[in-house]
């Protein structure tokens, strides 16, 4: 009887229209006049790119129209396209809803900190974007939980001020939450900022979407938002890295398994085993999850994952470790195991993106002395990593003009500590124990 009630509710909410309350209205779009015969439905739309292994970037877009090409004509000039590339798609139905065609296409090699012109499926408006440097300094936006709420959209245009190379997302993206046109809605909201930077996400709860007997967890995220897991040697898109500029980048998956025994835990040791420090001195960790946190919202959620990763991760020497679900900001100190350690990572939560259930703004008093800075607001953060040894943070509210710092802290990275160089042999052990 439960289940017979899930699957109906399930079904209620699936065939049910978004209003203006819920979320915001998306953009009037430009006129694109047409040719006389040109079908809309074949126009690409929800338009967003993602870095894909050394000088390539994935472009992913949606069509109604079953026939349009998956191809993506780019160039270095304004309507000048002297390459292009074909790729993939695929498509999934949920309940009564069915998406459109999904294009993942894989266009490269680029030259790195360049402006690329260019086109989905031979037709519709051109787009543009720019890869990310190759070397230091290289500037991070991060914001998560960010779902289609004035907030959300307070944050993107704060985002979109700063002057950034990839965006990078802790879970949480539209808030669909079984309605999928949510995820179409936002994908045209996030549009004109993930067409034009990279975006790297991992997935949160409100991606699971899944219905017992009936559909398995993270269809809807998994066929929108491919990120780059085959090229890292992983067998999920819940779980991958990448490395740009200097910079290594693990993304967990906080609703996979990651226990000991894990295909995740495993293949993190691996991924762990072939980090060179001396080509990518930063290391930095995503999840949705924050294994440090002193709200009193999602208290003790991520302990499991903690106590079966955190080790990993702290004889690797991970610099900074990002993560939402709580939807607020949070900075600690250098921490490992509840404790004050120089050797540590420094953990920031940033749930605060936008979404549609409200800020967390009770804290558990007195303040653990780990924790550095909290605060309920809605905002985004920028990373800025300047050479091999330095990086800026800095957290900005949504209430403030963006220049504005609300927390703001010059963090000096574990290599230049000399913690790598006293873990390495720990290190090796480690990843090597069966």
């Amino acid at each position: 009887m439960a289940l017979l009630k899930l699957i109906l509710t399930v079904f209620i909410v699936a065939s049910a229209t978004v209003t203006a309350d819920d979320y915001v209205r998306p953009q009037p779009r430009k006129a694109l006049h047409l040719p006389w015969d040109s079908k809309l439905s074949s126009y690409p739309q929800q338009v967003h790119i993602s870095l894909s292994g050394d000088k390539h970037i994935r472009v992913t877009w949606i069509t109604d129209d079953n026939s349009a090409p998956s191809v993506v004509e780019y160039g270095t000039s304004p309507g000048k396209y002297d390459s292009f590339a074909e790729g993939e798609t695929t498509s999934y139905s949920y309940i009564v809803y069915s998406s459109g065609k999904i294009h993942h296409v894989l266009i490269g090699p680029l030259e790195h900190n360049s402006v690329y012109f260019y086109r989905c499926g031979r037709q519709g408006p051109e787009f543009q974007l720019k890869t990310p440097p190759a070397q230091f300094p290289i500037t991070f936006a991060v914001a998560g939980d960010l779902g289609q709420t004035g907030w959300t959209k307070s944050t993107l245009s704060h985002i979109d001020q700063c002057k950034y190379d990839v965006h990078l997302l802790p879970g949480d993206l539209a808030y669909a939450d079984y309605i999928q046109h949510r995820w179409d809605t936002f994908g045209r909201l996030v549009q004109p900022l993930a067409s034009a930077k990279p975006w790297m996400v991992t997935q949160g709860n409100h991606e699971v979407e899944s219905i017992p007997l009936l559909k398995d967890g993270f269809v809807s995220y998994n066929s929108r938002w491919k990120m780059p897991f085959e090229e890292s040697g992983s067998s999920s898109n819940l779980y991958y890295s990448f490395e740009v500029a200097g910079v290594h980048i693990i993304m967990l998956g906080s609703y996979a398994d990651y226990d000991e025994y894990s295909e995740q835990y495993s293949w993190l040791k691996a991924d762990l085993s072939k980090v060179d420090r001396k080509k990518t001195p930063w290391l930095l960790v995503l999840f949705h999850v924050p294994w440090y946190n002193s709200n009193t919202a999602h208290q003790g959620e991520g302990s499991d994952m903690m106590k079966a990763m955190e080790p990993l991760l702290y004889t690797a020497s991970v610099d900074l470790v990002f993560a939402g679900h709580v939807h607020a900001y949070e900075r600690s100190r250098r921490v490992y195991n509840g404790r004050v350690d120089p050797c540590g990572a420094v953990h920031i939560t940033i749930g605060d993106g936008g979404n549609k259930e409200g800020l967390a703004a009770k804290y558990i008093n007195p303040q653990p002395n780990w924790s550095e800075f909290r605060e309920a607001s809605f905002g985004h953060g920028e990373l800025k990593i300047v050479n091999s040894t330095h990086a800026f943070w800095s957290w900005h509210r949504n209430d403030d003009d963006e220049p504005v710092k609300s927390d703001d802290i010059w963090i000096t990275s574990l290599v230049s500590s000399g913690c790598v160089g006293r873990k390495r042999n720990e290190l090796g052990n480690t990843l090597t124990t069966p």
